[in-house]
């Protein structure tokens, strides 16, 4: 009987922007994205709750997070290790 593939994790870094959550960290991606039209270069981010087990983390720290089941009703992220 054929094994079906491990669906792929989606993977971002970004920037640790809150810990003030139990458990839970607020993560930014930015990404650069060009114009269509106009060609100019500019900055769109957001924000990705994250489930950290372990409180080390602090503000300015980057991180990378991968996806996972969904742990509440906003956290389907997880750190990755």
């Amino acid at each position: 009987m054929p094994t079906t593939p491990k669906p792929v994790q989606r993977t971002f870094t970004g920037t640790v922007v809150s810990t003030k959550m139990t458990k839970t960290i607020v993560v930014r991606v930015d990404r650069t994205l060009v114009h269509p039209k106009y060609g100019k270069r500019y900055r769109v981010s957001r924000k990705y709750p994250v489930h950290a087990a372990t409180g080390t983390f602090q503000v300015g720290q980057k991180v990378t997070f991968v996806e996972c089941r969904p742990i509440s009703r906003t956290v389907r992220w997880r750190i990755a290790v």
